[in-house]
């Protein structure tokens, strides 16, 4: 009774990915591929235009760095929450808000930081009166670096979640026998922890890489359109006044799974180098 049980639930698990995943992609590769005239490359080399390659070049800058700085800051703060000197009310409280921090973006999310950290925002006028003039000294929320800190936001905490476990499964005895070799802190976690640490590390920032990639309602609240992202050039292309070729908007999408699939190739390729330490462990 439990295979076909099994079969059963990955039956359904098979469904629902060839509905909700491979069936939209596939559509939209042949679109990105086909008019009414037939099969064409065209829409694929329309994409050469610079206002597109722009846009990719963008969502590029603002995945890596925010990923990056998701990575390192939330596997810093998962370290410091897991100590034991940590109170354990600190540590439940850094849990709960990472769990709804890492959710809040959009709309919500770009007015917050508005208020915050904009032109005429709270904290930037209380700096300003400190004598530290945020705008002056060249910073602006309104383009890539004020995305990446706002993106920051909810990747580090994102961060928090998923390098949690990993941190906790690290055995004390590795830190130990190092220890009683002669291992400093630093040679500790530059040779034990941080190659055991590696395939989630990776994992993490590729999941970070992807949810930054793909994000639309944030950077559009917070700037209107006027920093091109892959993701708005769709918007722009799908509502604006090309929208009789909804094409281009299918051709840039299949970029967008081309990046993923190059960037979760290599993940994949740094992950199983990385494993080949743990498991000699």
């Amino acid at each position: 009774m439990k295979a076909p049980i099994a079969w059963l639930f990955i039956g359904a698990f098979i469904a629902v990915s060839a509905t909700f995943l491979v069936a939209p992609t596939v559509m939209l590769a042949i679109q990105a591929f086909s008019d009414d005239d037939g099969w064409t490359f065209q829409y694929l080399l329309d994409l050469q235009q610079y206002r597109y390659w722009v846009a990719f070049q963008h969502s590029l800058q603002l995945s890596v760095a925010s990923a990056t700085v998701g990575v390192v800051a939330g596997a810093l703060i998962a370290f410091a929450m897991l100590k034991s000197a940590t109170p354990r009310w600190l540590n439940q409280a850094v849990t709960s808000f990472s769990a709804v921090a890492a959710n809040f973006a959009g709309v919500p999310l770009a007015f917050a930081f508005v208020s915050t950290i904009g032109s005429l925002g709270l904290l930037t006028n209380l700096l300003k009166r400190a004598g530290i003039d945020l705008y002056g000294m060249g910073f602006s929320l309104f383009s890539i670096t004020g995305l990446t800190v706002v993106y920051s936001y909810f990747q580090i905490p994102l961060m928090v979640i998923v390098i949690t476990p990993a941190i906790q499964a690290l055995r004390p005895a590795w830190r130990e026998a190092a220890e009683n070799l002669g291992a400093s802190g630093g040679e500790y976690w530059r040779h034990v922890g941080l190659p055991v640490l590696a395939p989630s590390l990776l994992a993490g920032w590729i999941l970070l890489f992807g949810s930054a990639f793909s994000a639309y309602a944030t950077a559009y609240a917070l700037t209107s359109g006027n920093i091109g992202l892959v993701t708005t050039e769709i918007a722009n292309v799908l509502s604006g006044n090309v929208a009789s070729e909804p094409q281009i908007g299918a051709a840039l999408s299949v970029g967008m799974i081309v990046v993923m699939v190059a960037v979760l190739g290599l993940s994949t390729w740094l992950t199983k180098r990385a494993s080949r330490w743990v498991k000699q462990v």
